[in-house]
């Protein structure tokens, strides 16, 4: 039985076209409509003030239904669009699942500038149809990856918009460098659920967010775009907000109000008595082969403790490769294993299943 001092949740579908997504989170916002659930989210009613929740992807344990108030939701919007300069009437491309923060954002942000959001997804599937233009898009590194390496109508979109956000993941700085030669006008963005997605543009915290590094060199951050909490992990939430700033996984560096991420804090391995980042690895593998798309991860094994491993969706020079990591990072950076898939395993938007790969490696031993 649903609380009558609490609200409804109602939960959007695969089924549901854009335009009816979009009119149940208008009455959301405004509070005349129940709150909007996506992705796997088991609660029936929530505080008057939830207008989304979105269920995270769980890379790194059990995935948590993440509440967001319509005031976190409008901040997000408007402070995204003071940065991109953005005016009443401009209109963003789809090209995002809407079960993740990202996709959500384009239609808050489609119902602040009071236009329709128009619907590029299935595009890339029907070979020779051009996109739709729009103003703004948001995209993911392999998305943007694509469009520099042979998707050439998904290329004419990103370059006709004002402006192309890019998150999700790790935006590698070579891609970026590529994307503006081509005259595509790029802002990497970072965030998270628990902040209403990208809260941190080109480096720069959004209006009346704040940003700080723990002494552990953790980010942290708050601001008025912060999630309300975790509803099936509240123990979870009081203990990452606890001072009131939301602390992330992510290690960072703030250098004249400028911060830098520089890998996830669980991302690190120790193989051989060594530490190696795998953010690292895959960075200087796409930099040495940009048309390639990597995937470092580790399993456990007898020698190593850890057995660094590299996925690849194409053959590649191992031993040139090897040579650049070992040279910049010692041997402990060489892969020990080389995985050719036709495709990485991602999971959320553009986050790289390392998990899956892992038990790729198992299956095969």
């Amino acid at each position: 039985m649903v609380n009558s001092s609490q609200r409804n949740v109602v939960h959007a579908t695969e089924e549901w076209s854009i335009p009816q997504v979009t009119q149940a989170l208008f009455l959301a916002l405004r509070g005349e409509g129940p709150a909007v659930a996506f992705g796997q989210v088991n609660e029936a009613s929530v505080e008057p003030e939830i207008a989304v929740i979105v269920a995270t992807t769980g890379s790194t344990g059990s995935a948590k239904s993440v509440a967001i108030s319509a005031s976190s939701l409008i901040a997000s919007a408007r402070a995204a669009h003071k940065y991109l300069g953005a005016k009443s009437g401009q209109r963003w491309s789809l090209l995002l699942p809407i079960d993740h923060i990202a996709g959500i954002n384009v239609l808050v942000r489609s119902i602040e500038l009071g236009t329709a959001t128009i619907d590029n997804r299935q595009i890339g599937n029907r070979v020779g149809e051009p996109y739709t233009p729009a103003e703004f898009l948001s995209i993911v590194p392999t998305q943007l990856h694509r469009a520099l390496n042979g998707d050439q109508l998904l290329l004419e979109h990103l370059r006709a918009a004002r402006k192309v956000l890019v998150g999700g993941a790790k935006t590698n700085e070579h891609l970026v460098r590529d994307a503006r030669l081509q005259n595509i006008e790029i802002v990497t963005t970072y965030g998270m659920s628990e902040m209403c997605g990208g809260c941190v543009y080109d480096g720069h915290p959004l209006e009346g967010v704040e940003s700080r590094i723990t002494e552990t060199g953790l980010i942290q951050l708050r601001g008025p775009s912060m999630a309300s909490g975790y509803l099936n992990a509240p123990e979870l939430w009081q203990e990452l907000t606890k001072d009131g700033w939301f602390t992330t996984s992510d290690l960072g560096e703030i250098s004249d109000s400028h911060l830098e991420i520089l890998g996830r804090s669980d991302d690190q391995i120790i193989t051989g008595g060594k530490k190696v980042s795998l953010a690292v690895v895959e960075s200087t593998a796409s930099e040495v082969f940009p048309e390639i798309n990597f995937t470092a991860f580790a399993v456990a094994d007898a020698e190593w403790g850890e057995k660094l491993c590299l996925a690849a969706d194409k053959s590649f020079d191992n031993d040139r490769l090897r040579q650049v990591l070992v040279q910049r990072f010692g041997p402990q950076a060489a892969p020990k294993e080389i995985l050719i898939v036709e495709a990485l395993p991602m999971m959320g938007i553009g986050k790289p299943d390392r998990r899956a790969l892992e038990a790729l490696i198992a299956s095969s031993e």
